[in-house]
């Protein structure tokens, strides 16, 4: 008789469940459905054309696409560097810059090299999933903050305090401005008061920075960018990505701003882990910090401002409420109010929603999994037009289903 094979505890994270609504989404579009699909934070607009002319010029003259460095092309880091430069004002070393197989290849190799086995790092809650899925994952205690409206979504020294009296010492914050799924952002001030409360409590700060560059500031903002963490202190982490401002999600390229502590960790991680990061994405990206590209970038940017503003000026009219406000990124978090009577939970709504008319929303709970039940995530980075017709379909359905209940 074989002996019975086990399955490391590890894997039994929570499934990230637009994963699940993206696959349902695709059977229905395969049946002949007009699915607007209002879940993933991917930008329509696809890559930079500098970046997808160079991708197509690499493979056509037959460029040897073999390993670069671990931690990414030199002409590439310096790139990133000069970005760095550009936006913030900052000189980076590119020996500090870690190019990552996606932001996430990057969150892995950090959390690897900065965090042991049974210590305690917080983030926010309403938060990314993949953040605490990766920490349990490698056997790191979670501590999660019940970031509400009143703290703007965001972190906060009080909500820090709290938790070390409740859970001890913490290892690191998790930080996520703009966020996903509320799009809040911490202001300069807000930053330094947590940066200076990781520096007092010998707590490394990893700061998620991939949608900077997706903001809608006033009029005369010091900070139209967002605030990088390292223009305050150079101890935490950064972590970016070409997703996001750049449109590049499937090209798999992120990288971090790693302090002098930690390169040699990450750095060795890294070639154990992937080697490198996709060749022919590191040689096509340098064109991601062309004039050209940004102005294509911000033009895309300049649509989500216009569809969100859309969005806001729909709010009363969806009946949602406890919205968050949107400072930056693509989404819209909100919790349903009275439009949830007649269901049981976000879940069935968005499960209905779908079904009925075709239009795909992200519940809540993989984003909050204690108050997530009630609130939905719209992602409006599939353009005004989509957004728009999904909006009036929504209005529909939500008359519909109160004149059901």
């Amino acid at each position: 008789m074989r002996k019975p094979l086990t399955v490391a505890a590890r894997a039994a994270v929570e499934p990230f469940a637009v994963m699940d609504i993206l696959q349902r989404v695709a059977s229905l579009r395969a049946a002949g459905r007009d699915i607007i699909s209002l879940c993933a934070g991917e930008p329509s607009g696809g890559a930079p054309s500098a970046v997808s002319a160079r991708a197509a010029q690499i493979h056509t003259s037959k460029i040897p696409l073999t390993y670069t460095p671990t931690l990414g092309l030199p002409e590439l880091r310096q790139a990133i560097a000069g970005h760095y430069k550009r936006w913030y004002g900052i000189e980076v070393p590119a020996r500090n810059v870690a190019v990552t197989t996606g932001s996430s290849g990057a969150f892995m190799l950090v959390f690897l090299a900065a965090f042991n086995p049974g210590g305690k790092v917080a983030l926010a809650r309403p938060g990314y999933p993949a953040y605490k899925n990766i920490l349990k994952a490698l056997g790191i205690e979670v501590v999660e903050l019940d970031a509400g409206s009143s703290s703007h979504f965001q972190p906060t020294p009080e909500l820090l305090e709290a938790a070390v009296a409740e859970h001890g010492p913490l290892a690191g914050l998790v930080l996520a401005s703009p966020a996903n799924p509320t799009g809040t952002m911490v202001s300069r001030a807000e930053l330094a008061a947590l940066n200076h409360w990781c520096g007092a409590n010998g707590v490394r700060l990893v700061s998620d920075e991939i949608y900077h560059g997706i903001t809608y500031p006033a009029p005369g903002d010091a900070d139209p960018q967002g605030v990088c963490a390292w223009e305050l202190e150079a101890s935490g982490v950064v972590i970016s990505s070409f997703s996001k401002y750049w449109g590049m999600t499937g090209w798999r390229l992120g990288w971090a701003l790693v302090p002098d502590d930690l390169i040699a960790g990450v750095d060795a991680l890294a070639g154990n882990v992937a080697l490198c990061p996709p060749a022919p994405a590191q040689l096509a990206a340098i064109e991601a910090f062309s004039e050209q590209s940004y102005a294509e970038a911000d033009a895309f940017v300049a649509e989500f401002s216009r569809t969100r503003d859309y969005i806001l000026r729909k709010v009363a009219d969806l009946g949602w409420i406890d919205a968050a406000p949107a400072d930056g990124a693509f989404y819209f978090y909100a919790n349903l109010g009275p439009a949830l009577a007649g269901f049981s939970d976000s879940t069935e709504y968005c499960a209905a929603l779908l079904e009925r008319e075709g239009v795909a929303l992200v519940p809540g709970g993989d984003f909050d999994s204690v108050h997530g039940s009630a609130t939905v995530r719209l992602s409006f980075a599939a353009g005004y037009d989509a957004v728009s017709e999904a909006l009036v379909r929504i209005e529909r359905f939500q008359a519909a289903s109160l004149g059901d209940v």
